[in-house]
């Protein structure tokens, strides 16, 4: 697996994290980014772990709503490295305050679509073109939600952020196909990270009263344990999958 390159965006906590760890111990070098400054103590943390596995790997400050930081990121990565195998777009954010769909101001869309769905877009986009103009590319891999078909009355911009980032899957696995660029999604359920850590009671308690086949919280490493197995190949004859991490949730139960 020497000389295979990955970006993994929002990299600096949760899913994104352990996701670049494990693309390291697997042999890649990993370009992490998200939007913290590079020395903000997660980044730090993140990077002296990192380098322990991967000399090489390096951070890119980068908010992927910014059309010039994502230019940038490529652009980066390209210069450095001169390909890219594997992107893997982690990259999201939650509404800053759930409110009812009722309720809901446009600027709480704006910020939410900017990142989730638009950024996500254009970085898939740029990253594309220039795998094909560079000859690589392995696997672009978007890590969505459950929420992207479960109803959340009370942040509905996450939710249709997450189903538009679905339909991203499914379009660039049919447009990148004859270039040898599989596109897969990944459907992380109840994961314990920053983002469900305001909730994490109310999960605890639906959990426990069956919400789940498998009676637990998702860890972060579940995910990046099948990011991994994607960027590794293990379905090269397979693109535009969706791929649920979320303990049995999505099996319909009577």
């Amino acid at each position: 697996m020497s000389n295979k390159i990955a970006i993994v965006t929002g990299s600096s906590r949760g899913i994104g994290k352990a996701t670049a760890l494990r693309l390291a111990e697997l042999g890649f070098t990993v370009v992490c980014s998200a939007r913290s400054e590079e020395s903000s103590e997660n980044v730090q943390s993140l990077m002296q772990e990192i380098r322990k596995i991967s000399p090489q790997s390096i951070y890119i400050k980068t908010d992927i709503s910014d059309d010039n930081d994502r230019k940038n990121l490529i652009d980066t990565t390209f210069s450095k490295f001169s390909r890219l195998d594997v992107l893997v777009n982690n990259a999201g954010v939650a509404p800053d305050v759930r409110e009812d769909i009722l309720l809901m101001k446009k600027e709480s869309m704006d910020k939410v679509l900017s990142i989730n769905l638009y950024g996500t877009f254009f970085l898939t986009q740029y990253a594309s073109n220039k795998m094909i103009e560079n000859k690589c590319g392995d696997a672009i891999i978007n890590v969505t939600s459950m929420s992207a078909y479960t109803s959340s009355t009370n942040r509905g911009e996450y939710c249709i952020s997450k189903a538009g980032a679905s339909m991203i899957v499914t379009l660039f696995a049919d447009r990148l196909a004859e270039y040898g660029i599989n596109v897969y999604e990944i459907r992380p359920g109840i994961i314990e990270t920053d983002m469900t850590s305001k909730v994490k009671g109310k999960y605890d308690s639906l959990i426990e009263g069956g919400l789940l086949p498998i009676k637990r919280m998702g860890k972060p490493e579940d995910v990046a344990k099948t990011i991994g197995a994607l960027a590794e190949g293990a379905l090269g004859y397979s693109t535009g999958e969706v791929i649920n991490v979320d303990g049995g949730f999505h099996i319909r139960r009577l």
